[in-house]
């Protein structure tokens, strides 16, 4: 079974920083892809940033030069440093997982996306 959690958030003036951590885990093979998605009240869920397994990236515009996404391999987690933060930077933040899971009983493999439960950013005026 994959377990996904993302932690990191918290309240942070407006031109602060903050570091988000995604840590996948259970019986993965391989990870495709790490995503970064943001919700805030009232608006849908958007993408603000992903990496996939070639170390590809990309961003959002509204934060592109001002975050950054990154992976390490070895230890199935994923980061997004979040700087100069802006009040509409304001959300939940969860991290979503393209991964491929191997079962040793069956030999059997199979691929999915997984997300962690959220953490919330809020950045004050």
């Amino acid at each position: 079974q994959v377990r996904v959690v993302d932690s990191g958030g918290g309240l942070v003036q407006a031109g602060g920083s903050l570091r988000l951590s995604c840590v996948a885990s259970g019986r993965i093979a391989a990870i495709h892809r790490m995503g970064w998605y943001r919700q805030a009240p009232g608006r849908q869920r958007e993408l603000v940033a992903d990496v996939n397994d070639s170390g590809g990236s990309t961003y959002a515009d509204s934060v592109r030069g001002r975050f950054t996404i990154s992976k390490d391999n070895a230890k199935n987690t994923g980061y997004l440093q979040m700087n100069s933060l802006k009040s509409d930077d304001t959300a939940v933040y969860y991290c979503n997982v393209d991964l491929t899971t191997w079962d040793p009983a069956t030999t059997r493999i199979a691929r999915d996306e997984y997300w962690g439960q959220g953490t919330q950013v809020t950045v004050s005026a």
